[in-house]
């Protein structure tokens, strides 16, 4: 019975966990923010990482209030974007503007702190 409970407990939870976000980013869309002279904030996710889906909610609020802010998402098993961007982690967030990365952070989730990381590039 205990084992039959776990599994769907674990079924319900890993569902209702797991999010979608739009994989966006390119080499390409990265580089041209970058020549436009716009602020960019890359993130690292992992659809089945609770820090990225709380970051995730924190983003979406994020990319109405920062209109002008490019905001990327690749999924961290992409190891080619990941190398480019130096990027170890899941959950980490990278602001860049003019050619040069600003600031970096690994795992925050609140929503004043992510502001803030992102303010440091405008």
């Amino acid at each position: 019975m205990k084992k039959f409970l776990f599994a769907i407990f674990f079924i319900l939870s890993t569902n209702s966990f797991a999010a979608e976000v739009k994989m966006n980013f390119t080499k390409d869309a990265f580089e041209s923010a970058q020549k436009a002279g716009k602020t960019v904030v890359v993130n690292s996710w992992n659809k089945y990482c609770f820090t990225c889906i709380k970051q995730e909610k924190v983003f979406k609020k994020a990319k109405k209030e920062f209109k002008d802010v490019i905001f990327l998402s690749y999924a961290q098993k992409n190891k080619d974007i990941a190398k480019y961007l130096n990027i170890d982690y899941r959950s980490t967030i990278v602001i860049y503007r003019d050619n040069k990365e600003i600031a970096r952070a690994v795992g925050i989730t609140k929503e004043e702190e992510i502001y803030s990381l992102i303010s440091k590039g405008i």
